[in-house]
């Protein structure tokens, strides 16, 4: 029976990367029913929304999606298709594997890590007012005087019980699932002692139900600096919404960068894959970019819908072709103006016929 995925093209470079993405998916030879959907830049022009309702409506219903990246705009414009998905489907989990692959450039080789990130609290709950606004205003004198400066904006950092132990358990339920034998906590609560030391305390009662695995707190900039030096020794992280979002782009780039770093943002009924890196506008159409990322949540997704040998030839496969580094793209070369760089879609062919072989 073929699944029914979402298939979300995404806008810049991402319809190409999808479809080649789209492409590797069905050359492991697991039958799918591809509910193709838009969104993003292209769309807002047409629709007036970067997120139409068809798109939310087809990820309810089919549970799992795949997306190409989509642009946000920086400080102005609308307002990040990423958090709103996650905000209106509640996919709280930001999961990010960063694993070395032989054949990437890095100055690790060690590396295999997995970054689980609280998707819908903390800073990034949105909850900010502006300077001289009279919510700031009165949080300036609840503070108390000198605590906070009249010309403040303000951001709030809800953390919750409710909210912490869901991640927590899921970071221990995937380390389980995966035979890790290691979760670490990551905050900072020797100075954010309600938010993060919430987040600490939640961690120790959830560790407790774990007992087969090794449970740890290290504060973030600890955390920074042993990962630069000795990445080996970690395997699960878990941390709340802004440092896990800090934290998992350090660890791609400890594995090579975003370009190889797949990701997925999943609920407790849904689940959406997509690659953590943006939609670089300016290669649109160029069948420039490297489709690793993408092609590795595709992975991702199909150990999500039990499909696991696929899933482990694919994984194969493309570690087949990076070790190789014939037909990668440029900025897989050692150096990235090499004239025998190939682009996304032969990329793409180069790890289908590496499918074929292992058939």
């Amino acid at each position: 029976m073929a699944y029914n995925v979402t298939l979300i093209r995404g806008d810049g470079t991402g319809p190409e990367l999808v479809e080649a993405a789209r492409r590797v998916l069905e050359a492991t030879g697991v039958p799918f029913n591809w509910d193709i959907q838009d969104a993003g830049i292209d769309v807002m022009e047409k629709e007036g929304t970067p997120l139409p309702p068809a798109v939310l409506e087809s990820i309810r219903r089919n549970k799992v999606a795949l997306k190409g990246p989509i642009t946000t705009p920086i400080g102005t414009g609308f307002r990040s298709v990423n958090v709103t998905l996650r905000k209106e489907l509640d996919l709280y989990a930001c999961l990010r594997p960063c694993k070395y692959y032989p054949g990437i450039r890095s100055k690790y080789t060690d590396v295999d890590l997995v970054v689980v990130r609280e998707n819908t609290e903390d800073l990034y709950a949105g909850v900010e007012y502006d300077v001289g606004t009279p919510e700031a205003r009165q949080i300036i004198e609840m503070a108390g005087p000198g605590k906070i400066r009249e010309d403040a904006a303000i951001s709030i950092k809800p953390i919750s019980i409710s909210g912490s132990r869901r991640i927590i358990k899921f970071a221990f339920e995937y380390a389980r699932a995966y035979k890790r034998k290691k979760v670490s906590a990551v905050a900072k609560a020797n100075i954010m002692k309600y938010t993060d030391g919430l987040f600490f305390r939640v961690g120790q009662e959830v560790a407790k139900e774990y007992p087969d695995i090794e449970y740890q707190e290290v504060l973030v900039d600890n955390m920074c600096m042993q990962l630069v030096q000795k990445p080996e020794l970690y395997d699960v992280l878990v941390l709340p919404n802004l440092y896990g979002d800090i934290l998992s782009d350090l660890c791609a780039g400890l594995v090579g960068g975003l370009g190889v770093a797949p990701g997925a943002n999943i609920g407790d009924e849904i689940a959406l894959f997509e690659p953590t890196h943006g939609s670089a506008p300016k290669y649109k159409g160029l069948n420039k970019v490297n489709p690793t990322a993408l092609i590795l949540s595709g992975m991702m997704m199909l150990r999500h819908l039990k499909e696991y040998e696929a899933a482990d030839r694919l994984e194969r496969a493309v570690a087949a072709v990076i070790a190789e580094g014939k037909y990668v793209t440029y900025d897989m070369k050692p150096d990235r103006n090499d004239p025998t760089a190939v682009g996304t879609s032969e990329m793409a062919d180069a790890i289908i016929r590496k499918l074929e072989e292992m058939h």
